[in-house]
């Protein structure tokens, strides 16, 4: 199998993950699940515990919040598929832990700093990744300055990967869209 970027992105329940999880079960033979949710309350560890047990128990699951690039680099090598689902929260996860309040330069450059690193990890392996990401520059503009900060950072942060990826995807309602 070749080294490949694959960019699947959509809306919220779109099918993103569920299709980036049947094409690593077609054609994975050691699959690297990079996880990068936080179990912040009792919702959020149920739902990873339902995550979880749905994965197939030879897959090696990878939980990486924040760092999630360096992370990744430490064990990449020994997997020919990888998921990183989502980059969706791994960019929440970065907004959040900068000073409050920051700017946008700041939300961006952090969010920008992290993806170059992912990428550079990537081009590294011979793996094919799955990268998963929601958007979410198709709906309401946020009536927070934080909703304003995230959706704009990660909305750079997907046309970043999107400009890096071999091919990418848009999923509505289940169906893959070819965008590259």
């Amino acid at each position: 199998m070749a080294r490949r970027l694959i960019f699947l992105l959509g809306g919220a329940r779109s099918g993103k993950s569920h299709y980036a999880e049947s094409w690593a079960r077609a054609q994975g033979k050691r699959v690297l699940f990079v996880a990068t949710a936080q179990a912040t309350d009792a919702d959020m560890r149920e739902r990873i515990a339902d995550h979880r047990a749905a994965r197939p128990p030879n897959w090696r699951t990878l939980e990486a919040p924040i760092d999630t690039a360096r992370q990744i680099a430490s064990c990449a090598v020994e997997h020919d598929t990888l998921i990183l689902d989502c980059v969706t929260l791994m960019t929440s996860n970065i907004l959040l832990s900068l000073p409050e309040p920051a700017t946008q330069k700041e939300a961006n450059d952090a969010a920008n700093g992290e993806i170059e690193r992912l990428l550079e990890v990537q081009a590294q392996s011979d793996a094919t990744w799955l990268v998963v990401s929601n958007e979410v520059g198709m709906g309401v503009v946020p009536p927070t300055r934080l909703g304003n900060l995230y959706r704009d950072m990660l909305g750079r942060v997907n046309q970043r990967i999107a400009a890096q990826a071999d091919e990418a995807l848009l999923l509505v309602a289940g169906i893959a869209w070819r965008l590259k």
